[in-house]
């Protein structure tokens, strides 16, 4: 079955006149697994949105191909290959003990072992796990890398801790982890509320159990100690070369654009470098508090100082940059633009804040984060010819990353900044030319979503299919 779906002949939802009864019985069939789903995880709604998008977009694969039904690949997609709750206990600076709950969800592994970023923040719960690792397997596989698809984290919070008590929960949360990881089984990253501080405290737990100094079992790393040059960077500057990419198939390019990003994050923060790179004016970016709107255009060396050494909100934005105002109601995207890059967190960007991006001029949205366009504001920006990067395909950058991070360790090679960035660049041309060529075979011409999620399907359905049934 290796030349599985290779053959596809172009097909859409809308233009289905000689295959009518294959797209009713495929519909009926994807309505049973996706009904499915949804009775086996209950109030996982999260989860229940992600498989829903990728379901129903790959109707045109089931026509064409009605044995992947017979095989049950979807049901076996959607089922994790392993799921893993645990207790996290832990002591605050002043001796008083809390509990958290730790998951990893190890979701496919046909292409590769399990890879996918740990989470800190007190939403998580399985369903958001779930929705996370589900989407990890498709964005991999666009990668090219060979790399399956997992998530996990914990509903800790570390805003407001002390380093030594971030220190003694990740310990914890890895004195569990560790028996479930190895660099040919489990690679967790870093995500929201993860980052170097983190991943060095966990690795630093993992060493000093397994007596191995095995760099492979986790990314992100600090340079001295296994880590790879733009892995920091990668998922902003990914996004942004992805952008790049969808401007130039439409006679365009980042020189000139007005770009808003939500978020202030690291995925924020370096799509806004390298957006400013290329020649756009980032205009404004926002926590969870509010926004900030400088026409100037934003100062990165400010917000670096904030977020990253300071640690402080937005609003301390205004008293380095005076000229610039801060918002506190209201949103990030009443702002006009010509591009948009929502970097926060899911859902974020509903169908007010597409109507108002359309409104006021927005020809490009791109995500950042992991699924923070709803569906309804999704198909509004489609109808509206608004070009729409979904982030399987746009924020893959920072797993790529991952994935070079795992060859340099596993050869004891470092590469230069310029290297990295290149092989960067270069993943992320292939992943939207793998993801345009793709919805043009399909009769859908500029539908990154349907895109994304059919070549995606493609080979880790194909790789399913050769492996048999495991």
């Amino acid at each position: 079955m290796s030349n599985l779906l290779s053959n596809s002949a172009s097909g859409t939802l809308g233009l289905l006149t000689d295959t009518e009864g294959g797209a009713a019985r495929a519909l009926q069939e994807l309505e049973r697994v996706y009904a499915g789903v949804v009775a086996r995880n209950a109030g996982e709604i999260e989860f229940h949105q992600a498989v829903r998008e990728v379901l129903f977009s790959l109707v045109p694969v089931v026509i064409r191909h009605p044995e992947i039904l017979d095989a049950k690949v979807f049901e076996r997609l959607c089922e994790p290959e392993r799921q893993i709750i645990f207790r996290v206990p832990w002591q605050d600076d002043k001796g008083e003990v809390h509990i958290n709950r730790g998951f990893r969800v190890e979701f496919n592994s046909s292409l590769g072992p399990y890879k996918g970023g740990l989470r800190f923040h007190p939403s998580l719960y399985l369903g958001i796990v779930k929705f996370l690792g589900f989407e990890q397997i498709f964005k991999n596989a666009l990668t090219g890398m060979p790399i399956g698809g997992g998530k996990g984290g914990s509903d800790f919070n570390p805003k407001g801790r002390s380093d030594n008590e971030v220190m003694r929960f990740c310990q914890s949360f890895m004195t569990e982890l560790y028996r479930h990881l190895g660099e040919y089984t489990d690679v967790p990253a870093g995500d929201i509320g993860v980052g170097g501080r983190e991943i060095g405290y966990l690795f630093g737990q993992y060493k000093r159990i397994s007596n191995r100094y095995e760099s492979g079992v986790l990314t992100g790393k600090g340079l001295l100690w296994g880590g790879a040059q733009v892995r920091k960077e990668a998922t902003g500057y990914g996004l942004v070369f992805f952008v790049q990419e969808m401007l130039a198939a439409r006679g365009g390019s980042m020189d000139g654009q007005t770009v808003v990003v939500s978020g202030s994050g690291n995925v924020a923060i370096y799509a806004i470098e390298k957006a400013q790179q290329l020649g756009a004016n980032v205009i404004a970016c926002s926590d969870s508090n509010g926004y900030i709107v400088d026409e100037a255009g934003i100062n990165l060396d400010v917000v670096k100082q904030i977020k990253e050494v300071d640690r402080l909100r937005l609003t301390a934005y205004v008293e380095h940059v005076p000229t610039a105002r801060y918002v506190s109601d209201g949103s990030v995207w009443d702002v006009p633009c010509t591009v948009a890059l929502p970097c926060a967190t899911q859902n974020e960007l509903d169908r007010s804040h597409a109507e108002a991006l359309v409104r006021n001029g927005c020809k490009l949205v791109a995500e950042g984060a992991n699924m923070p366009t709803t569906p309804d504001a999704i198909a509004f920006l489609q109808n509206a010819k608004v070009a729409f990067g979904p982030g399987k395909a746009a924020n893959a950058g920072g797993v790529a990353t991952s994935a070079l991070e795992m060859q340099q360790n596993a050869s004891r090679d470092s590469w230069t900044f310029e290297h990295s960035e290149s092989r960067l660049s270069e993943i992320m041309t292939d992943i939207h030319s793998r993801c345009f060529q793709t919805a043009e075979k399909y009769g859908a011409p500029n539908n990154y979503v349907m895109g994304a999620n059919i070549a995606g399907f493609e080979m880790v359905a194909t790789a399913m299919m050769d492996l048999g049934l495991v």
